[in-house]
């Protein structure tokens, strides 16, 4: 008897240092994937790659304004410059590429903005219990809310609030539950989407 009931007191001392499910390794919380995104020196939703359509303006300049697309090298093809790079840089960084470049014996003092009008290097991905799953352009901050309704919106065996959204963090594949029905009605704060994440709508079991 007192070996039975050692055992079944161990049990419970081990079965008290278990980890709660969802809390594991590959789990982060909403505020966790946050604070990882503010931590970012440059954040990867701000930067330039190939199929991107920017659109450049250059003050009382009208030949040097207009779009120009993202080739698969990350260049744009310049009048004057001739293939800039921008590349993995924001949309400041490639005004200061193409200023760099316009002051090389062009102009004294160019007044250069570009701006980002299409996001197409940058997709997130919609599957599960959506009308319309697929892969979806990104947009500058873009929310989870905007997503399912580019998916058509939620099916009606969708669970709402048990929304898993799978994001690169530091090198290593982290899922964050979001709660959307919650957000849809102001019971929790709206959730931004990254680049490349991937939002997975399950079935409910009810």
């Amino acid at each position: 008897m007192k070996l039975i009931s050692f055992l079944l007191v161990s049990a419970l001392v081990l079965g008290c240092k278990t980890p709660k499910a969802g809390n594991g390794a590959d789990s982060v919380s909403m505020e966790e994937a946050s604070v990882a995104a503010n931590g970012a020196a440059v954040p990867i939703a701000s930067t330039l790659g190939a199929g991107d359509l920017v659109e450049v303006r250059v003050f009382q300049e009208t030949d040097l304004s207009g779009p120009f697309r993202v080739s698969v090298e990350g260049t744009i093809d310049y009048p004057l410059c001739g293939k800039v790079n921008v590349s993995k840089m924001t949309s400041s960084q490639a005004a200061d590429a193409i200023t760099t470049c316009l002051k090389n014996g062009f102009f004294k003092a160019p007044n250069v903005t570009v701006l980002i009008r299409e996001y197409n290097s940058k997709k997130v991905f919609v599957f599960g219990e959506v009308q319309k799953p697929g892969t979806f352009p990104f947009e500058e901050s873009m929310n989870i809310i905007q997503a399912v309704t580019l998916a058509g919106g939620f099916t009606r065996q969708a669970a709402k609030n048990s929304i898993n959204v799978t994001r690169q963090l530091g090198g290593t594949e982290k899922k964050i539950r979001v709660p959307v029905e919650d957000i849809g009605i102001g019971r929790e704060k709206n959730f931004l989407l990254q680049p490349g994440d991937i939002v997975f709508v399950p079935e409910s079991i009810f």
